[in-house]
């Protein structure tokens, strides 16, 4: 693998923000790994490779990494209405309706009781029914119909 194409997938990882990348061009390995704030590629040489492509390989990677300024991954800040808080307790799919063509469970404005279904969240093909634990009125919805949701992520503000 030449420079060229390290640097060009260096690159694509920092724009993209994903965690983790892995590429196989014939015996040659390279591994892309989000790690904190910096973005590391980590060479994987197969039993195959001989030695003298192993260590030109090491160092063409060494030489993509270190021409590479740190990468700033940053969660965006978004302010949230004050009030008590509904939480996703699963990783999954958020919904606020039972099918697209149907009603939302709640919109803003909208008093609660407890007990009451405010969304779903699919999750691994089960559709769970998310309900509150608290009475009050829906101030605001934090999470995009179909969006994906992780455990503990804020999805109601309730007062």
């Amino acid at each position: 693998m030449d420079l060229k194409k390290i640097k060009a997938i260096v690159d694509l990882v920092k724009d993209s923000g994903i965690a983790e990348l892995e590429v196989t061009e014939g015996e040659d390995k390279l591994k892309i790994t989000a790690s904190g704030h910096h973005i590391a590629p980590a060479p994987h040489i197969s039993a195959h490779t001989n030695p003298t492509n192993h260590i030109h390989h090491i160092e063409h990677t060494h030489v993509a990494t270190a021409h590479n300024a740190p990468v700033n991954i940053e969660s965006p800040t978004v302010e949230v209405a004050t009030g008590n808080k509904i939480t996703s307790p699963m990783v999954g799919t958020f919904y606020r309706s039972s099918s697209p063509t149907s009603a939302a469970f709640v919109e803003v404005g909208q008093e609660i009781k407890v007990g009451q279904v405010l969304c779903i969240i699919e999750a691994m093909k089960l559709m769970n029914q998310i309900e509150s634990d608290q009475a009050g009125v829906i101030k605001e919805i934090l999470v995009a119909d179909g969006a994906p949701v992780e455990f503990g992520q804020p999805l109601f503000v309730i007062a």
